[in-house]
């Protein structure tokens, strides 16, 4: 047995269950940015006046960044793929907290910035932990034995 297997098997004997319910609201919330991403899409057009970048690239960026939130949180939130879901959200918070909310007024009333460095931590620990006991999972295939 691996030392990845093994690690695993001591997150699901030692996860509490109340974990899972912050998963699964990490998840919902993620969904809910997504969608609200691609509700306001007109403010990344604005932003692409300011910038010297190209259209096509905060075209792209912004479908990638709605379509990561929208399927990585719903996987979060079900428990299917947990790790995965979380590697690729972390780049798109990690952009969040150091490029667009720095770029604001960090110190007023109702800043994003510690919302999203909270849920910047969260999918660092989901990824370490894994998905836990309330989720869906895979079956895995029994081990062969030798013949």
């Amino acid at each position: 047995m691996n030392l990845i297997h093994r690690l695993e098997i001591w997150g699901n004997r030692h996860h509490p269950k109340w974990l899972d319910i912050i998963r699964i609201a990490l998840g919902v919330f993620l969904c809910y940015k997504g969608y609200d991403f691609l509700r306001n899409m007109s403010v990344l057009m604005s932003m692409m006046e300011r910038t010297p970048f190209s259209a096509f690239a905060f075209i792209f960026v912004g479908h990638f960044v709605a379509f990561a939130h929208l399927v990585g949180g719903f996987l979060i939130a079900i428990g299917l793929f947990t790790r995965f879901a979380c590697i690729i959200q972390i780049p798109i918070l990690l952009g969040a907290v150091f490029f667009v909310n720095t770029s604001q007024d960090m110190l007023r009333p109702y800043s994003e910035l510690f919302l999203s460095i909270i849920v910047l931590l969260l999918l660092v620990y989901f990824l370490i932990a894994g998905n836990g006991p309330l989720s869906l999972k895979i079956p895995a295939e029994e081990p062969k034995k030798g013949h």
